[in-house]
C-alpha cells in the first residue's frame, strides 16, 4: 500500500469541528497538528507520554544511593539533642 502524507476530511460533524477547534487552542497547536494528535491517538498510537522533565528528580534512586541515605541520617536520627529534653 502506498504511504500518504495528506488527507482531505468531507462532511465533518460541526460538533467535532468544534472540539478539534477547542483542542487546538488549548494546546496552542495548528489545526493539523491537533487532527494528527487526536487520529495517533484514536489508533492507539499516541499512547507514549511526553516527559515533564521531572524524570530525573524522582524515584531513581539506586540501592546505594539509598544506603547512603539512611547511613547519613542514621547517627543524626538517633542521637538525643540533652538540651532540648532540658
Amino acid at each position: 500500500m502506498r504511504k500518504r502524507s495528506y488527507l482531505t476530511v468531507r462532511n465533518l460533524p460541526p460538533d467535532v469541528a468544534s472540539e478539534l477547534e477547542r483542542e487546538q487552542k488549548l494546546r496552542g497547536t495548528s489545526l493539523n497538528q491537533t487532527v494528527v494528535n487526536a487520529l495517533r491517538k484514536g489508533l492507539g498510537l499516541g499512547t507514549e507520554r511526553k516527559s515533564n522533565g521531572l524524570a530525573a528528580l524522582a524515584g531513581k534512586w539506586t540501592d546505594q544511593d539509598l544506603e547512603e541515605f539512611e547511613a547519613a541520617i542514621r547517627d543524626v536520627a538517633e542521637k538525643v539533642d540533652e538540651e532540648l529534653w532540658r
